[in-house]
């Protein structure tokens, strides 16, 4: 059984309806990361940071996994299937994928302000200003801010390394460290991109395929092809 590695951002969850950030139209054009997105606007103005995560928590609990994030999960029949996500939802969770890995954290846990290895599953989609932890300190969202570093990134490199076959999906490829990924798979390993821009690939030095379209029909059209190279 072959070993796919996924490495999926913004663009996978797009077709869910789940707004970008770094679109001309996305989150940042909207609201100023140093506001939102930092330890020092925590600290600034707590309930702003909260608030915005409130409401993409809120967002994503609206929308549903697209076919490209049910496409992945299904894989899983064939393939030892693992992915690595810059996203935050929990679309591919939901699609049914089995083993997820969150670079950039999740939008369903918040984390103790003092200990960032103390977590808690939030439900709903409201944290509250004075919600506390099981260590008695106030809770923030378990997002990496800008600023900080992306605990989950060694991983994310084992992971990358491990895979015989490589599907890169929806990221601009601009994003560090999570863009350098790429260059931790095996000489060799296939890599399949599917994006209707042209993301970055001077950074992909792997045999590569690049399919233009969105996740939600690219992906599923990817599966098909991937069954029949290697599966059956």
């Amino acid at each position: 059984m072959k070993k796919i590695v996924v490495f999926t951002g913004a663009g996978m969850s797009a077709d869910s309806g789940l707004a970008t950030f770094r679109d001309a139209d996305g989150l940042w054009a909207n609201y100023r990361i140093e506001d939102v997105c930092t330890p020092e606007a925590l600290l600034r103005d707590r309930a702003k940071v909260v608030g915005f995560y409130n409401e993409r928590r809120r967002e994503m609990l609206l929308r549903e996994p697209n076919a490209g994030h049910i496409a992945i999960a299904e894989l899983e029949n064939l393939f030892e299937v693992e992915v690595v996500t810059q996203n935050v939802d929990n679309l591919h969770e939901r699609a049914g994928s089995s083993r997820v890995t969150h670079l950039h954290g999740e939008l369903t846990k918040l984390r103790s302000t003092v200990n960032p290895d103390i977590t808690v599953d939030i439900e709903g989609w409201e944290q509250r200003l004075d919600d506390c932890g099981p260590d008695g300190a106030l809770l923030r969202p378990h997002i990496v801010f800008f600023g900080e570093s992306v605990p989950m990134f060694d991983t994310a490199v084992r992971i990358a390394s491990s895979a015989e076959i490589f599907v890169v999906v929806g990221t601009s490829l601009a994003v560090y460290p999570a863009a350098s990924l790429v260059r931790y798979i095996a000489p060799g390993v296939p890599v399949w991109l599917v994006d209707p821009a042209d993301p970055d690939m001077r950074v992909i030095r792997n045999p590569l395929t690049h399919i233009r379209a969105r996740a939600a029909e690219g992906v599923p059209a990817l599966a098909d092809m991937l069954r029949e190279k290697y599966a059956l």
